[in-house]
């Protein structure tokens, strides 16, 4: 298959859910005008990090990747797991391709993604990582670049999801998304990148106002996804999983994805994503415990 990009380049915004559309977002707004971008993608069950993560850079669901929040911290990720993470498929397919993970959350480096197969990393927090994602673009110009911003998600647990100090952080975020871009843009790769923002899950919030998340309320399931590049379809995304990163990833690189399987590889490219692309995209609604797609009363599965 084609390679599509010479680029591409993930932001993860942990715990952002949907409320892109409610915060004050200009860099988002700005680069995300002319692509593709759900407020409705559906995340993985449990909406907890390592499962959501993992699905994202894996391709498969919680239930076949087995990753927990305990896991990914404690345990590096199998280098010859019969699910490889999209860095290894990425190396595979291509030996001197430059991997970068940036990640505030340093369990997803560890315990998501090989630690042998040459991808550059670092863990700071979102601010002062930031600068380091940048020199690093501008210095190396990966072929793929993840990088996850922790801060919103600690945000909507200590102040609550959608509350004030929540979409305050999400507008601090968004700056950091744009010194990114800017960074993209000033290392010449515009042009040949595909340009990517998700979230892996929200939160809801107690009595008291204090988020979590693990359960299944609109607040907790729907997420944010953005893509931005050549080819990219201006539209709505109508129908979405998290984990179909995984393909979106694979096809943008010129990578055939693993054939469709229930008890394996259940990521797929969203209907109307990409202007040379036509597929069939199947409901996995059964499969995600998320049928029918209804709110749910939400508990708490990840330690706060």
């Amino acid at each position: 298959m084609e390679r599509k990009y010479s680029h591409v380049i993930v932001i993860g915004v942990d715990g952002a859910g949907s409320w892109f559309k409610d915060a004050d977002t200009p860099h988002f707004d700005s680069i995300f005008e002319n692509g593709a971008v759900t407020y409705k993608a559906l995340s993985s069950k449990p909406t907890i990090s390592a499962e959501c993560w993992g699905s994202m850079l894996t391709g498969v669901g919680p239930e076949v990747h087995g990753l927990t929040n305990e896991i990914v911290s404690t345990v590096p990720y199998d280098v010859n797991s019969r699910f490889p993470s999209l860095f290894r498929r990425i190396r595979e397919a291509y030996p001197d391709a430059v991997l970068g993970s940036y990640c505030d959350w340093n369990p997803i480096t560890y315990g998501i993604v090989e630690n042998n197969i040459g991808v550059s990393h670092a863990t700071a927090k979102d601010t002062e990582l930031t600068p380091i994602v940048c020199d690093y673009i501008r210095e190396n110009k990966p072929d793929f670049l993840f990088v996850h911003f922790d801060s919103v998600d600690g945000a909507g647990h200590g102040s609550g999801y959608g509350s004030p100090t929540f979409l305050d952080r999400l507008h601090e975020v968004d700056e950091l998304i744009g010194d990114v871009y800017s960074a993209v843009e000033d290392a010449g790769m515009l042009d040949e990148t595909l340009f990517a923002v998700i979230s892996d899950h929200g939160g809801a919030n107690d009595e008291n106002g204090r988020g979590s998340h693990g359960g299944w309320t609109d607040e907790e399931k729907y997420v944010t996804f953005a893509a931005a590049g050549r080819g990219v379809n201006k539209t709505e995304i109508v129908e979405m999983n998290i984990r179909d990163l995984a393909s979106i990833v694979l096809y943008a690189m010129g990578i055939n994805p693993p054939g469709f399987d229930e008890t394996g590889w259940t990521s797929q490219i969203p209907d109307g994503l990409f202007a040379d692309y036509e597929g069939d995209y199947r409901d996995i609604s059964h499969l995600t415990g998320a049928a029918p797609r209804i709110s749910k009363i939400h508990h708490t599965s990840e330690l706060v």
